[in-house]
């Protein structure tokens, strides 16, 4: 394991594996390197690419430093990419994919995108969105993951199996992080989209509902080079070995 020091002093924990070009994988909300599904598609890309993982600020060994701004995180993957040697492509699951694009945005030296279902409300100054925030704000612990969880539409019976698990205490440990993806999601908007000129491969699952194929849908169609592809999977996952064939292709 490795840190780097972002701009605010937040030290940011990360461990490498592979060899050639690097490829950032950046996480989903509730999750870090030692809770994370990322581990086996890490692995597989590793035969190809220097892989780098991190834990996102609050989150396992990385520090944290409020207050929470999306710019902040930004910085954060900056000071990776800085480390690790650009440019670097970026890999995003769920609300992990606002990070990479805000990173597109600011003028990282951002190879390519490769997006898995990202969580987003592109509406500027979404009133809901706004409200979501709030109220994650107000909960913590157990309260605030499992409104997060149902509120995003976890399927009851997932959830119900997730309760009590190493997963659900490990989410809960990092609960007050939920609303920084929450504000991830306020602030990435149309705008900030169509700012984004890198190629990017958004990725959805056949499994997932109507409203997460519909913001991968969306995603691809405001993202001025940007393809488009439904892959075989459950609800907002899709198995590693799926993913990674897919992904080196397009990394390539």
């Amino acid at each position: 394991m490795g840190t780097v020091t972002s701009r605010d002093g937040t030290r940011i924990a990360y461990e490498s594996a592979g060899s050639g070009p690097p490829v950032i994988l950046v996480d989903a909300a509730g999750h870090y390197r030692a809770n994370s599904p990322l581990g086996e598609l890490a692995d597989l890309l590793a035969a190809e690419f220097t892989v780098h993982r991190y834990d996102r600020r609050g989150r396992g060994d990385s520090t944290d430093t409020p207050p929470y701004a999306p710019e902040r995180e930004v910085e954060d993957l900056a000071a990776l990419i800085a480390t690790v040697g650009g440019p670097a492509s970026l890999y995003g699951y769920s609300s992990g994919c606002l990070v990479a694009l805000h990173a597109a945005a600011a003028g990282l030296d951002v190879h390519r995108l490769a997006l898995l279902e990202p969580a987003l409300d592109p509406t500027e100054g979404s009133a809901a969105q706004r409200a979501f925030t709030t109220k994650l704000r107000e909960l913590s612990g157990a309260d605030a993951v499992t409104f997060f969880l149902t509120s995003v539409g976890v399927p009851p019976e997932m959830l119900a199996g997730m309760r009590g698990s190493p997963h659900w205490t490990a989410m809960v440990s990092v609960a007050h992080t939920l609303a920084y993806d929450s504000s991830l999601s306020e602030a990435t908007t149309a705008g900030l989209l169509a700012r984004v000129t890198t190629p990017a491969l958004i990725l959805g699952s056949a499994g997932s509902s109507d409203d997460l194929a519909g913001m991968a849908a969306t995603a691809a169609a405001l993202l001025p080079n940007a393809v488009h592809r439904t892959l075989p999977g459950e609800w907002h996952q899709v198995p590693a070995s799926t993913l990674a064939p897919m992904v080196a292709d397009f990394l390539r």
